[in-house]
């Protein structure tokens, strides 16, 4: 059962940074982490995370959707300076769109401070404020 939750906590991270199009794309992935499985296995963790299939051809997880349609929607432009994310939205949007960045419980992500159109996302990291950028980035470029 650890191998597993392992594995599926790995599965999480790769959608999350990689635009994986295809099973076969994410049992490639998972090997080069060492993580030796079948696209059957695969399979089954994509059913058990509850992966969807976007329009533009990559996996994304569930929780991700709403924000990936709010990102998609309403943000206007996306910044990383150090540890700070800045996202900047459409007027009366900054606290919607704060909401959906925690709820999909990114690791980098300590917490995010909303304005009306302004959103101040607080990162483990330089490099963690870099992945969340990236991650949203990714998001507006689903347009």
């Amino acid at each position: 059962m650890r191998k597993r939750a392992a594995r599926q906590e790995v599965v999480r991270r790769i959608v999350r940074r990689e635009h994986v199009r295809t099973q076969r794309d994410l049992v490639d992935h998972l090997r080069k982490l060492g993580f030796p499985c079948t696209q059957a296995t695969v399979s089954r963790d994509i059913s058990e995370l509850g992966l969807k299939k976007l329009h533009e051809g990559y996996y994304v997880l569930s929780e991700d959707l709403h924000l990936q349609r709010m990102v998609g929607e309403l943000v206007v432009s996306v910044v990383a300076t150090e540890r700070f994310v800045i996202v900047k939205a459409s007027t009366g949007t900054g606290q919607g769109v704060a909401a959906a960045l925690d709820a999909a419980d990114r690791e980098e992500l300590l917490g995010t401070i909303a304005g009306d159109d302004t959103i101040l996302a607080i990162a483990r990291s330089d490099a963690a404020a870099r992945l969340v950028a990236d991650y949203l980035e990714r998001f507006m470029t689903a347009r």
